[in-house]
């Protein structure tokens, strides 16, 4: 396919029993935030079409051609499934690009972590050993994991495809069967990646994919007896409702939720480095991200010489279409989203902020018809402020002066988020002494945003529970059973005269 700046127009179907077809709700539109054109067609999910994937799903997991097979022929299949996004990587990035308007650079590498995220846990599953524990008797004991069922991923609109291959790539190495809800309106990484596994040799059923409204397919998904567990990312208000619901059935998530991470900027930090990471940080992915360095705590003695670095550097950010291989920062996901932010930025204004830089929209005709918003710092915020407080999921930072550690420190866990945390220093022990005393999932130390699927995952207090990522993680998917096999000679005593 040939991708050009007017976006074609996809009529998608959803996966569902095995079967591509219609789903059974009303069809709707998802569009392009650059343009706010239309780039798919499809019809919702509705409750029964949950309940006829999670059925089937249940059906296929336990036959032969997927209960059947060893470990290593699971692996085989994530291989191929990780070849087949490699194979198809431009047009995966080009449609992601579409689906939510991020850069294409971006999203070449949202890509290219999906494939390696099958290709670890490929790794992983034909790998993975169970455990003969020591025995303290006339027995054998050992611990085997097996898969739970059919089980649930919720994902999101701002990373899709690695967000999927993360929930789906450890399920499918464990032996489940898995069913999807991507974002409503990001539903093409999800279908395209179920398509690249029926040709990789995925059985029928043991993938569907059923996009639709969270309070229909969602909801359906999480209170369904056949689903054995629910993998969600997303936003903290409805990662508390699906605690709800998964404590009614003693049911395990993983949730990933929202973030106000700190980055912190000590006295000795070079300032270059601690520049451009803060920038990433905030600004990259327009900052609809959970990990978004949004706070940034600099030390007074390098505050006034970071600031005029870091303004200078953010008016040199190209924010412009998303299919340029030049842009830095592409528009925000919808028009409502981007108005969210602007509440936020008046809201800033009101307590007190003062903006350094942007807290607008650009202006010219390229940026008309899409949700485009500046790349804004605010100053003079207190960590007390709402703006401070909460999650505004846009390109929004405030800058935070501190003098004594133990004051920081206090001001980086006062907040109902705990996810990802940096430090930007040139002392070992001020790094390890920050970095144990943080409330947090992620500590950067001297980069920022940087993965690897190999390194687990997750977040504390509001920002979720559960890990992702990690070799691990694949027993997330999976039941824990003891085994204890006896091997003495003589019957047990106790029923003996």
């Amino acid at each position: 396919m040939t991708f050009t700046h007017t976006p074609p127009t996809v009529a998608l179907q959803s996966l569902i029993a095995g079967q591509w077809r219609d789903a059974s709700g009303e069809a709707y539109t998802t569009h392009y935030p650059h343009d706010n054109s239309t780039v798919s067609v499809l019809n919702a999910a509705t409750r029964d079409d949950v309940d006829e994937a999670v059925a089937f799903a249940q059906s296929a997991r336990l036959k032969p051609n997927w209960a059947g097979l060893k470990a290593h022929e699971r692996s085989a299949i994530l291989y191929r499934i990780a070849a087949g996004i490699r194979s198809q990587a431009e047009e995966l990035a080009q449609w992601q690009r579409l689906d939510n308007g991020k850069p294409i650079n971006e999203t070449r590498a949202l890509v290219a972590s999906a494939a390696g995220t099958f290709q670890y846990f490929a790794a992983a599953c034909e790998t993975l050993e169970d455990t003969i524990t020591p025995a303290r008797g006339d027995f054998i004991t050992m611990s085997l994991h097996e898969p739970l069922g059919v089980v649930g991923a919720i994902t999101p609109w701002n990373s899709p495809i690695a967000s999927e291959a993360q929930k789906i790539a450890p399920a499918l190495a464990a032996g489940c069967a898995v069913v999807v809800k991507p974002a409503e309106i990001t539903p093409r990484m999800a279908i395209e990646l179920a398509k690249i596994a029926q040709q990789a040799g995925l059985p029928d059923g043991i993938l569907s994919v059923l996009a639709g409204k969270g309070s229909v397919v969602g909801d359906q998904l999480l209170r369904h007896p056949l689903i054995k567990r629910v993998a969600f990312t997303g936003s903290t208000s409805v990662g508390l409702a699906i605690g709800k619901i998964a404590a009614e059935k003693l049911m395990p998530t993983s949730l990933e939720l929202g973030g106000k991470s700190p980055t912190i900027i000590c006295a000795d930090a070079d300032l270059d480095h601690a520049v451009a990471g803060v920038l990433f940080g905030i600004f990259s992915s327009s900052g609809e991200s959970c990990i978004a360095g949004s706070r940034a705590f600099v030390h007074r003695r390098v505050y006034d010489e970071f600031k005029k670095r870091l303004i200078a550097a953010t008016q040199t950010l190209r924010v412009g279409n998303p299919m340029s291989e030049r842009t830095q920062m592409g528009p925000l996901i919808t028009h409502s989203h981007r108005q969210s932010v602007e509440d936020y930025v008046a809201l800033g204004l009101k307590e007190g902020g003062k903006i350094l830089v942007g807290g607008q929209r650009p202006s010219g005709p390229e940026f008309d018809a899409g949700s485009y918003y500046l790349p804004t710092i605010f100053e003079n915020l207190d960590n007390q402020s709402r703006t401070c407080r909460e999650e505004i999921f846009g390109p929004v930072l405030a800058l935070l002066p501190w003098t004594h550690e133990d004051e920081l420190i206090a001001q980086c866990n006062d907040n109902d988020y705990g996810l990802a945390a940096g430090i930007w220093s040139q002392d070992y022990k001020t790094i390890w002494r920050i970095g144990k005393a943080l409330q947090t999932g992620t500590v950067w130390v001297n980069t920022y945003k940087t993965f690897s699927i190999s390194t687990p995952f997750g977040g504390v207090k509001m920002s979720g529970t559960g890990r992702e990522k990690g070799r691990m993680s694949i027993h997330e998917y999976m039941n824990q059973k003891s085994y204890y096999w006896g091997t003495n000679d003589q019957p047990l005593p106790w029923s003996q005269s």
